[in-house]
C-alpha cells in the first residue's frame, strides 16, 4: 500500500483542435472535443498517440484510449471521466474545508475518548506502518505530528481493508462479510469507531476534510476482487485501479495539504493523486503476473492480450517469447506515462509532506526497470528493488521534496 499523488491533463490537450491534432499523428484515431473545465479527459485521448515499437522496422501499435464510441456515434463516458467526476467532488469539498456527515449526528454521538487512548491508537498505527510500509513510514517523520498521525491512520485502514481480501482469511470473505465493513465505515464515520485502529481514523475525518466516497470505493474494489478474475479491455482494468489503489491519493490530499504557494489547480493536485495510485496498481500488476495466474487471475486487458497474440493460456505457461516482450513493452510504458502525469504534482504538495510521496514513487517505478532486467520474466521471477537501492533512493526523494512547485517553474520560465 503507497501513498499517491498526481497532475491533470497534460498541457497541449486542452481543445478539440490539440485533439485533432494528437489523434493524426496516432494513426487517425477519432477525437472529441469537450469544455475546458471537462479537458482532465483529454488526458487519455494522450494515449491513443502513443506508439510502442513492435519489433518491426517503421512499425509501431499504438496505445488506444479507453474514450469509446457507441454504435449510434455517440461518446460512452469513460472510466477516467466517472472517476474524475469523484475527484471534483474531493477538490470541492477540500476548497470549501468542509467534513460531510454521512448521517445526522447528535452531540451524543461525537467521538468521546480518552487522549491517552487515542494516543494510543495513533501510536498502534504508526507501529503497523513501520512494520509494513518502513520507507514509507521513514518519509513520514519529516512531517508534521498531526498529519503524520493522520495518514498512518488511513494507511492501516487501507491495509485492514486489502487483507480482508488477500489476507490469512480471505478464503472466508463473503460480499456480506464486504457488506458489514462498509457499514463499519459509515459508523465510523458519523464518530462511532468500533475498536482504537477505527478511533484513529474517526478522529482524523474530524480534523481534514476527507469525504467517504473514496473509501466506500476502496471496498467496492474488495468485492470485484470476490467476482472478478478476468478484464475485458484497459478502461475495466483502469477502474479496477482506481477502486483499489487510486482511492488512497483522494483520501490523503487533504491530509497531506497543497503548498501555499502552489498555482496548481485543487483539481489537478487531486488529479495527480489518483495518477499515481493507477501506476503503482499498474505496476503491481505487472510484478505479479505469475502469482496472480497460479490464483486463477489474470489482470491484464484481455482485448489487447488478443491483439499480441496471447491467451489465458500462454499466461498460465508462463513462458517468456517475443509476442510476450512486446506485450509487456507496451503494458509498462503505460504505466510510466502514468508516473510521468504524477511527478509534476508531486511538486504541488505542501513541502513536508513530499518526502514520502516522492519516495513510493522512485522506488515504485523502479520494479518496472527489474521487470525489464529479469527479461519480462514475470511468471517465476519476482521483480522487487534491493535494499541499496531503496537506500539510495531515500536521498534523491529527499532532494525532490525540496524543489519548487512545478506551476510556479512555469510560471518563471
Amino acid at each position: 500500500m503507497a501513498i499517491t499523488f498526481l497532475r491533470a491533463a497534460s498541457s497541449g490537450l486542452h481543445d478539440g483542435a490539440a485533439a485533432r491534432d494528437a489523434a493524426a499523428a496516432g494513426a487517425g484515431h477519432c477525437y472529441v472535443s469537450l469544455p475546458k473545465k471537462r479537458r482532465w479527459i483529454l488526458c487519455s485521448l494522450k494515449y491513443a498517440c502513443l506508439g510502442v515499437d513492435s519489433g518491426e522496422a517503421g512499425r509501431t501499435l499504438p496505445v488506444y484510449s479507453s474514450l469509446a464510441v457507441s454504435p449510434a456515434g455517440e461518446a460512452v463516458i469513460s472510466s477516467e471521466q466517472k472517476v474524475y467526476d469523484v475527484v471534483l467532488k474531493q477538490a470541492a469539498l477540500l476548497k470549501r474545508q468542509l467534513r460531510p456527515q454521512i448521517v445526522p449526528v447528535s452531540p451524543t454521538d461525537q467521538l468521546e475518548l480518552p487522549r491517552d487512548s487515542l494516543k494510543q491508537a495513533y501510536d498502534r498505527c504508526g507501529e503497523i506502518c513501520e512494520e509494513y510500509a518502513k520507507t514509507f513510514y521513514l518519509g513520514t517523520m519529516l512531517m508534521t505530528e498531526e498529519r503524520r498521525r493522520a495518514i498512518w491512520a488511513i494507511y492501516v485502514w487501507c491495509r485492514r481493508t486489502d487483507e480482508l481480501v488477500d489476507g490469512p482469511n480471505a478464503s472466508h470473505i463473503t460480499p456480506s462479510a464486504l457488506d458489514r465493513w462498509e457499514k463499519r465505515l459509515e459508523d465510523l464515520f458519523a464518530g462511532r469507531p468500533y475498536d482504537m485502529l477505527d478511533a484513529a481514523l474517526s478522529d482524523t475525518i474530524r480534523k481534514f476534510p476527507i469525504d467517504i466516497q473514496p473509501f466506500r470505493d476502496m471496498v467496492e474494489g474488495m468485492r470485484s476482487d470476490l467476482r472478478k478474475t478476468r478484464y475485458e479491455n484497459f478502461d475495466e482494468l483502469y477502474m479496477y485501479c482506481y477502486y483499489v489503489a487510486g482511492t488512497v491519493g483522494l483520501m490523503s490530499v487533504p491530509v497531506m495539504g497543497i503548498a501555499p504557494d502552489s498555482k496548481a489547480t485543487t483539481e489537478g493536485v487531486y488529479s495527480a493523486a489518483l495518477s499515481l495510485g493507477i501506476a503503482n496498481q499498474l505496476t503491481n500488476i505487472l510484478r505479479d503476473v505469475g502469482e496472480d495466474a497460479r490464483r486463477g487471475r489474470i489482470y491484464l486487458p484481455q482485448d489487447e492480450l488478443a491483439e499480441a497474440g496471447l491467451s489465458d493460456e500462454d499466461i498460465f505457461n508462463g513462458i517468456v517469447t517475443n509476442r510476450w516482450r512486446s506485450f509487456m513493452k507496451r503494458q509498462i510504458k503505460r504505466a510510466r506515462m502514468f508516473f510521468e502525469e504524477a511527478e509534476r504534482g508531486v511538486t504541488e504538495l505542501s513541502q513536508a509532506s513530499r518526502w514520502p510521496v516522492w519516495a513510493s514513487l522512485l522506488l515504485y517505478r523502479q520494479i518496472l526497470d527489474e521487470i525489464e532486467a529479469n527479461d519480462y520474466n514475470n511468471f517465476t521471477r519476482r521483480a522487487y528493488v534491493g535494499k541499496a537501492k531503496k537506500l539510495l533512493a531515500l536521498p534523491v526523494a529527499y532532494g525532490r521534496s525540496l524543489l519548487m512547485p512545478y506551476s510556479l517553474r512555469n510560471i518563471q520560465n
